[in-house]
Formats: structure tokens, sequence, C-alpha cells
């Protein structure tokens, strides 16, 4: 299973570019779950909350359309937290393996 969001992401000259997912697989699903964010929430540690590994902050922003370079999140946001994640990892896998 991918913990890294680079993984699926080729790189030139050892620098990586910002991945480009395809947008099918952040679609909203019945099991998703849905919180507002309060003071002092970041990406990892709701990460950490939901999927037991801060490294998947990642789904998270990808989901919510955030890329503003930071983990911090205002209070009083809408996030929709993609659940369970392994089954969008593996849809992930199968989009690359398919290129």
């Amino acid at each position: 299973m991918a913990l890294n969001r680079y993984e699926y992401t080729k790189s030139e000259q050892g620098k990586y570019k910002s991945p480009q997912y395809p947008t099918e697989l952040f679609q909203q699903q019945r099991s998703d779950y849905y919180i507002f964010s309060r003071e002092g929430d970041r990406l990892d540690n709701i990460a950490n909350e939901f999927y037991d590994d801060p490294r998947y902050w990642w789904v998270i922003a990808e989901a919510n359309f955030l890329g503003k370079g930071t983990f911090a999140i205002e209070p009083g946001i809408q996030l929709r937290i993609p659940f369970p994640i392994e089954n969008l990892l593996e849809q992930l896998e199968n989009a690359e393996e398919n290129k």
C-alpha cells in the first residue's frame, strides 16, 4: 500500500513534481466521514486519527482540494475523509498499472 504520495509520480533530475491523480479516484463515497476542523487541527494529525498513520495526510488534502503547502487547517472548515483508505489506494495502484 502506498504511504508516500510521490510513489506514483515521476521525477526529473531527482526532483518530484506535484502529483496529478485521476479526479475520479477522489469522488465522494457513502462510506466517507465528514468533520469540521477545530482550532489547531492539522492534516497529518487528522490522518493519524482516521487512518492510524499521519503519512496519509495527502489523501485528505487531495479529497478536499487543499494544496497551500501547509498541514494547518483553519477552524470551521468541513473536511471529507475518504474511507476506507484501502479502497482508494488500491484504485490508485490499478490506475498506475493501466497507464
